[in-house]
C-alpha cells in the first residue's frame, strides 16, 4: 500500500505541526525534527484504531502529485516546511468476544 503523505509546518518559536490530508482529523506535533517520523507514525496508528473502532474504513492514501493538485490542500503544500511519507499502520482488529 502507498504511504500516507504528511504536511509539516513550522512557525518560528513553535513545534513542528503535522497534518495528514488522507486521514481526516489526524494531526500531530513534534518539538524536535528527529521526532517527526515517530510522532507521525503514532498519530496515524491511533487515528486508524479509532476509525476501525467506530466502524469506518481508512481512506486509501493518494500520491503526492494527486494531493498537490487538490485545491483543498494547495495552500498547505505551498506553506509547508517539508513533506514526509509514513507507511500505513498495521492495526490489530479485536473482536467483541476478546
Amino acid at each position: 500500500m502507498k504511504p500516507y503523505i504528511v504536511i509539516v509546518h513550522k512557525d518560528p518559536e513553535s513545534a513542528y505541526g503535522m497534518t495528514f490530508p488522507d486521514a481526516p482529523g489526524c494531526f500531530s506535533a513534534a518539538d524536535e525534527l528527529n521526532d517527526l517520523f515517530a510522532m507521525a507514525e503514532e498519530a496515524l496508528s491511533l487515528w486508524a484504531e479509532g476509525e476501525i473502532e467506530d466502524g469506518r474504513l481508512m481512506p486509501a492514501p493518494r500520491d503526492l502529485d494527486e494531493l498537490k493538485r487538490d485545491p483543498a490542500w494547495a495552500e498547505s503544500f505551498a506553506d509547508a516546511a517539508m513533506v514526509i511519507a509514513v507507511e500505513p499502520p498495521t492495526v490489530v482488529v479485536r473482536h467483541a468476544a476478546e
